[in-house]
């Protein structure tokens, strides 16, 4: 008789994960709806206040890519667990506050350290080591983990902080990654051996995979990184894909909020608009997956940044302090267009390195933090020395176009070319 349980140990290994990933990006996501309250408050400038978000961006791409070799030394148990204690530290000891380093320091660096701890190469370790089958269904729902922590806690901040203030959002934010942990450390676990079974899908004969240790892991990342810097195709990808954060997480993810406000709109309302950029975000990475599969990568990215860089030229004529078509019509059109750019990406990256390909996304994905990260900054600073964030609507416009025409230019030979 078979004594395993019905229910394999994968499944909430990942049910966990998703869960972690979720509260991930609401946290990262969270000082956006706290700019105008800190201000109003410390009289701290918007350049000072998106300086915070920029370095929690930039903490989140630069670690991403070494966070799988801490997790092969400690267990991702622990990884995870420190991660949301970092998160909800930074958080927390926000109502302390009295000077704006203090910011720099806690929402900045604690928050994106932590955050960086459990991004893609988080998802990439639970499906490699947890699961042979169902990778890719499993790979894509805790990818669009990032899109649910966004819907979930942007309205939610943003009332809390209109109704009760900033310190009691902070407080939630703190909370909320504080409740996960103990979830983490019942159900998360470092490999299928830990409990006696084998990754889902897998052979129960088969030996168990051989992890690398954390030193080899760690200069993988680096001897990867410098063979891929010798490849024009990867400096195409990094900086279509900087491009790509400046525009979304860097510009409309942290901006979009106070620009709306400067317009009239309630804050809340704005949170609730760009949550459901996150919605559709779902809905386009999913079908742009499944473009992926028919179409040529690059035409994809082509299409996806001319489409972006048009709606951004749009939007500073949209915004009103009601919610009229024009603008429901955007938040459609942009959050279909999100993170469309992430499966081509991820697909050419693979075409042009082969096996070395997600370590390359993972520094991709570094570049996109980066271009994330001057964005939120340089945004701030234009809002303060013009008086409005049309400026930065335009140039980000422009810059994906020329993230289309690199992409365009990106020349990839074919699988059984290689």
């Amino acid at each position: 008789m078979d004594s395993r349980p019905r229910l394999h140990w994968a499944w909430p290994v990942a049910a966990v994960a998703f869960v972690a990933l979720v509260g991930a990006a609401g946290f990262r996501a969270a000082p956006s709806v706290l700019i105008d309250p800190l201000h109003q408050e410390f009289g701290w400038s918007t350049a000072t206040i998106s300086a915070a978000v920029s370095i929690n961006l930039l903490l989140f791409g630069v670690i991403s890519p070494f966070a799988a070799a801490l997790m092969e030394r400690l267990g991702m148990r622990r990884v995870v667990t420190g991660a949301l204690l970092l998160i909800s530290a930074g958080s927390g000891l926000t109502v302390f506050m009295t000077a704006s380093w203090q910011l720099l320091l806690l929402w900045g660096v604690f928050v994106g350290v932590g955050a960086g701890s459990m991004a893609l190469t988080f998802v990439a370790t639970v499906t490699s080591r947890w699961f042979v089958k169902r990778q890719g269904l499993v790979s894509g729902v805790l990818t669009a983990a990032g899109a649910a922590g966004q819907l979930v806690f942007l309205p939610l901040v943003a009332g809390l902080a209109a109704d009760h203030g900033w310190r009691t959002a902070s407080l939630a934010v703190s909370g909320a990654a504080l409740a996960v942990v103990p979830l983490v450390v019942l159900f998360l676990r470092d490999n299928p051996a830990d409990v006696g079974t084998t990754a889902y899908g897998a052979d129960p004969d088969a030996p168990p995979p051989v992890s690398a240790t954390s030193g080899r892991t760690a200069l993988r990342a680096i001897t990867v990184l410098k063979q891929a810097a010798h490849d024009r195709t990867f400096w195409l990808l990094a900086a279509g894909f900087a491009i790509c954060g400046a525009s979304t997480n860097g510009l409309i993810g942290t901006h979009f909020v106070p620009a709306a406000h400067d317009h009239g709109m309630p804050s809340t309302t704005a949170a609730g608009l760009l949550a459901l950029v996150g919605i559709f975000d779902v809905a386009g990475t999913v079908v742009s997956g499944w473009l992926t599969d028919k179409v040529d990568p690059k035409i994809l990215l082509g299409v996806y940044y001319s489409l972006r860089g048009a709606s951004l030229l749009v939007l500073p004529h949209l915004f009103a302090a009601t919610t009229e078509p024009p603008m429901w019509a955007f938040i459609v059109f942009y959050g279909l267009d999100w993170v469309a750019t992430v499966p081509p990406t991820v697909a050419l990256c693979r075409r042009a390195f082969g096996a070395d390909g997600p370590i390359v996304f993972g520094w991709v994905f570094a570049s996109h933090q980066v271009g994330a990260a001057f964005a939120a900054v340089g945004a701030g600073l234009t809002r303060d020395h013009h008086g409005s964030y049309d400026p930065a609507w335009y140039v980000a416009g422009a810059l994906c176009a020329v993230a289309a025409v690199m992409s365009l230019r990106i020349r990839v030979a074919s699988p059984d070319a290689r």
